[in-house]
Order: structure tokens, then C-alpha cells, then sequence
């Protein structure tokens, strides 16, 4: 059986890390846009801010940046749709590399062939690629962008201040981007703490009570089995040798219910939680009556192993199960499922005690 632990539910990234990809991927649509439509303007020739007639040069250039803002446009779009995809990174990249290089095609040639100073604009890649890819992502743009105005236009008396304005613009954006990516990791890190120490026991680190509820919740219409557990023995172990001693045989027993229900071929999906003190509680959606004795068997095997708890100290318990079969479509929630299981738990301790 493969167990499906309380982690299951996370995903790769989380809200507010998909709601700023998105965000991001949004104003690189909106302002590729607004490219695209000046540029078609530009080349138009209909209005005073371009020459009535483009060089080859310059069209070229144009063309190349509507074709390349297109492809990073269908990019963005994809990249909008899924951001938690493991293709988010290389089409982000891409997006750099593609408005990148329509950038440096523009300034240098308007460069070359008008009088108006565009080089400013080289700024525009750096902080593209350091709102996506951090500081070495700006880096990596200042260097290209710097080393393609230098090489493509090298008697250009704007080089010092190209290459002045490029590294501050580098250093200052791709620093307050990793600063800030920085402090989202740290923000998602907290709040999966949080939701972890919400979900789960902090001694067995099981899913606890809330836990085992919402996945019985998805479960809903479907069978489902419900064994609650209760450790014989565990309380002349607590009086023997102390609350620290009965807590890391609560640990131990987490350890060993999980392995237990780790045998394929048992059910397809398990869950395993604590409620409190030396009560535990299984739920397998779909098991049959004998995929739960299985389950029951190799439990209660796993519990009766002799466990060790420092300092030479060795201690065996039992466990009483009590079961709670729901059949599809039945509508009993996990409260009534675990009374009726309870009780069942109850018949075969004392039944026990009384043989």
C-alpha cells in the first residue's frame, strides 16, 4: 500500500509565488503589446516620430522585434497558464534572451542611422532580466547588452556612459530583485512551517486531527475504512519510565504504523494520523475486507516488535484495532465512522482482558 502522508497536498510553489510569476508574465504581455503596436506605427510612416522612409537597416530591425515580441508573447501566454510548470524557467529565460536582443537591435541601429540617443533603453533588458532571473540574471544582460553596443558600435563617444549606466542599472535592480526573491522564500518557508505544525502532530509527525478530517472529506461517496488504534501497555510504560520514555515510544510506534502501511498490494491510498495520547487512526479509501486485514495483521505486528528507549531499556506493547467499514455512496462522515470504530476498539480490549 502507498501511504499518502499530509505533505501530499503541497504544491511546487506556492500562491504568492504563482500570483507574481503571473504577475509578471501579465506586464510582459501588456507591454510586448504596446511594443508591437509602435512598432507597426513606427514602420508605418504615418506620424512625425519616424522617417517617412525606413532604412534597410532599420526595417530589418523592426521586422526581427515584431517577430520576436510575437514568440515571447506565445511564451508569456504559456507561462501565464502554468507557472508552476517545470518548463516556467526556460521560457522565462527565453523571454529575457527574445526582448533582449529586439532591444539591442533597435538602439543600434537607430544609433547608427538617426541622431536621437536610444542607448538609454538598454537599461529596459537589465531590468527585465533581473525582475526574472535576479542579480545574476541583470549581470548577464548588462554584459551582453554592454559587449554588443561596444563591438556593433565602437567609435560611439556614449561608450563610457553606456557602460556606467548599464552596471549601476545591473548592480541597483538585480540586488533589489534577489533581495526580494530572498524574502519570498523565506515568507513560503514560514507558511509551510505553519501549515505543517497545523496539519500534523509535532511528536510523531503524523497528520493530526484536522488533517485526517479534510482527507476524509475528499473521500466523500467513496468506501472507505476506518481503524482506530489504542496501545495496551502504554500506560505501565508512561508510570515504569517516565512521560520523555512514553513519548519516544509514541514516535517509534508513528514510525513503525507508517512502515506498516507501506506493503503494496494492500489498498492503492492510506492515511495515517495521531488524535492524541495512545490513540492513533488509519484511513484506506477503497480497501476491501481483506486488504484491511492485511492491514490490521502487519500493524499489529509492527507494534509487538520489541521497542528500545535508551539506556537499555526495552518495552513491549500490543495494540487493540477497531474497525469501521462505509460502503460507496454511504453518507457517514469520519465522526460517526470513528465512534462506530471505537466502540469495536473497545469490544476486542476488554474481550481480551476478559479471556
Amino acid at each position: 500500500m502507498r501511504k499518502v502522508t499530509g505533505s501530499r497536498a503541497v504544491p511546487s510553489i506556492d500562491d504568492s509565488l504563482r500570483s507574481r510569476r503571473r504577475a509578471v508574465e501579465a506586464a510582459g504581455l501588456v507591454s510586448r503589446t504596446f511594443g508591437l503596436l509602435c512598432t507597426v506605427v513606427y514602420m508605418s510612416g504615418l506620424t512625425d516620430f519616424a522617417p517617412k522612409t525606413l532604412s534597410a537597416d532599420m526595417t530589418m530591425a523592426c521586422w526581427l522585434g515584431l517577430g520576436l515580441m510575437a514568440g515571447a508573447n506565445l511564451l508569456a501566454v504559456c507561462a501565464w497558464r502554468r507557472p508552476d510548470s517545470r518548463w516556467y524557467p526556460p521560457f522565462s529565460a527565453l523571454q529575457v534572451l527574445f526582448d533582449t536582443v529586439t532591444i539591442v537591435a533597435f538602439v543600434i541601429v537607430s544609433e547608427r542611422d538617426f541622431s536621437q540617443t536610444t542607448w538609454p533603453l538598454l537599461g529596459l533588458s537589465i531590468s527585465i532580466a533581473a525582475i526574472r532571473h535576479q542579480l545574476l540574471g541583470a549581470l548577464l544582460a548588462m554584459v551582453a547588452t554592454s559587449a554588443a553596443f561596444i563591438l556593433l558600435l565602437p567609435r560611439s563617444p556614449d561608450i563610457a556612459f553606456v557602460l556606467g549606466v548599464n552596471a549601476m542599472t545591473a548592480i541597483i535592480a538585480g540586488a533589489q530583485s534577489t533581495a526580494f526573491a530572498r524574502q519570498l522564500t523565506t515568507l513560503q518557508e514560514t507558511r509551510r512551517a505553519l501549515q505543517h505544525q497545523a496539519t500534523h502532530d509535532p511528536l510523531t509527525g503524523l497528520p493530526n486531527r484536522a488533517q485526517l478530517a479534510a482527507y476524509a472529506d475528499e473521500c466523500a461517496g467513496r468506501p472507505l475504512a476506518v481503524l482506530l488504534l489504542d496501545l495496551n501497555g502504554f500506560k505501565q510504560v508512561n508510570d515504569t519510565y517516565g512521560h520523555a520514555a512514553g513519548d519516544l515510544l509514541l514516535h517509534e510506534m508513528g514510525v513503525r504504523l507508517t512502515a506498516a502501511l507501506d506493503a503494496e498490494g494492500l489498498v492503492s491510498e492510506g492515511l495515517a494520523g495521531r488524535l492524541g495520547g495512545d490513540e492513533f487512526l488509519v484511513l484506506l479509501p477503497g480497501a476491501g475486507a481483506a486488504a484491511v486485514t492485511a492491514a490490521c495483521d502487519r500493524i499489529r505486528e509492527a507494534v509487538r516488535r520489541p521497542a528500545g528507549l535508551g539506556d537499555g531499556i526495552e518495552v513491549t506493547v500490543g495494540v487493540s484495532i477497531g474497525v469501521a467499514l462505509r460502503p460507496a455512496g454511504d453518507a457517514a462522515g469520519l465522526d460517526a465512522l470513528t465512534a462506530e470504530a471505537d466502540a469495536a476498539m473497545y469490544r476486542e480490549k476488554h474481550g481480551r482482558m476478559a479471556a
